[in-house]
């Protein structure tokens, strides 16, 4: 894993397209922050990791500290290239990102996707992670698409 660097933009804009399973409006949200991090070093609200074969960006995963909480980490998005799901790399990013936010004191590691079924592979993906459905708002995205909070605990750094 490694820091974001401008040009894993177009690499990662790529991957995001790829994946299949982000709406053109999301993209431009995932983009939107990438830049935010790339633009303002001062900023501590999110924190990028990629992961790269020979350069090229294969996946990342962007995560922080939620404001105003005591220990408690967002991840926020998490995409790899289709040609590289199922090989360890997502999992590579998410244990980075925890082994990160343990290191900054997390306590809670939270992340939220959608029910629909086009998801139902990334909440496969959650639940193998270890992370737990915690709640379910109905119809938040749109009706018929919940909001599924995902929550991993851990206690005196250790997952519990």
């Amino acid at each position: 894993m490694r820091n974001l660097n401008r040009g894993d933009l177009p690499g990662l804009t790529r991957v995001l397209h790829a994946t299949g399973a982000f709406t053109g409006a999301e993209i431009d949200c995932a983009v939107e922050l990438l830049q935010i991090v790339l633009d303002d070093p001062r900023q501590r609200d999110y924190i990028v990791a990629v992961a790269g074969e020979e350069g090229t960006p294969i996946g990342y995963i962007l995560y922080g500290p939620v404001p105003l909480t005591e220990g408690n980490f967002d991840i926020y998005w998490i995409a790899t290239d289709p040609a590289v799901q199922g090989s360890g790399i997502g999992r590579q990013l998410m244990a980075h990102a925890e082994d990160d936010a343990r290191s900054r004191g997390a306590r809670i590691v939270c992340l939220e996707t959608s029910s629909q079924g086009g998801y139902e592979r990334t909440r496969r993906f959650y639940d193998k992670g270890g992370y737990l459905e915690e709640s379910r708002i109905r119809d938040f995205y749109k009706p018929g698409d919940d909001r599924i909070t995902y929550v991993k605990r851990f206690s005196h750094g250790k997952e519990e």
